[in-house]
């Protein structure tokens, strides 16, 4: 029997990355040996989805496949070189594929293949070339569940957090949003799924609001306001 190819999954915790490593573990075409995440040193959490590293852990415990951090503090150098440590880490373990959970966002791919490529890593994205509509039909179906933990509140207001992401709470989207959203209108954590050994047990305590300030490329500082749940397990 042909050996599976030995692979990543970049994981956010979320329902992306959640239904790109249930499709690839059904296909059974690689051996998934780690979940890659990015924490926010500061924080002790997942640099987007704000995940404590607690939880982090118990999906990947539920999962039965064990979780590797990459721990970021937002320098550029430093945060680069930490990328290559995990890099280099899982290329002398035999790892030949990285699997992401994007959907379209071609400047995205395009990183991730620029940064694995000269490595010998390839990038594997099992959502790709399909419409966010038909990703979400398939969300929907898979078993997964997923609650929203984090929103852009220019586009979701304060009371989807904690909302379980289910039909009729998508029907309520603005019909301007990805529904997926692709472009950062939201943010979930996935407590349970088919891959999942048991239901991840997490407790919404508050609901804060936070500003990022991000430079943008013509030198101009751009304020981006999110909803964030702050989250016990």
């Amino acid at each position: 029997m042909k050996a599976k190819r030995k692979a990543v999954c970049n994981w956010s915790g979320g329902k992306d990355s959640a239904l790109a490593l249930q499709k690839v573990i059904l296909e059974k075409t690689y051996e998934v040996i780690a979940l890659l995440t990015t924490i926010d040193r500061e924080e002790n959490a997942s640099t987007m989805h704000a995940i404590p590293l607690s939880i982090l852990q118990a999906q990947a415990e539920s999962i039965g496949i064990p979780l590797h951090v990459v721990n970021l503090n937002f320098k550029l150098e430093d945060d680069q070189q930490e990328m290559l440590h995990a890099i280099n880490h899982f290329q002398e373990l035999g790892v030949t594929h990285f699997i992401f959970g994007d959907i379209f966002l071609e400047d995205v791919r395009t990183y991730r293949e620029e940064k694995l490529n000269p490595y010998g890593i390839e990038a594997v994205f099992p959502l790709w070339n399909k419409t966010s509509e038909q990703v979400m039909t398939e969300f929907l179906a898979s078993g997964i569940e997923a609650k929203i933990i984090v929103t852009d509140a220019s586009k979701l207001a304060d009371s989807f957090i904690g909302k379980k992401l289910t039909p009729s709470l998508i029907d309520t989207f603005p019909p301007e949003m990805d529904c997926c959203g692709e472009l950062g209108e939201y943010h979930t954590l996935a407590y349970n799924a088919p891959i999942f050994r048991q239901k991840i047990p997490f407790e919404i305590r508050a609901t804060k609001k936070r500003s990022h300030h991000i430079g943008m490329e013509d030198g101009t500082t751009q304020q981006f306001d999110y909803w964030q749940a702050i989250l016990k397990e």
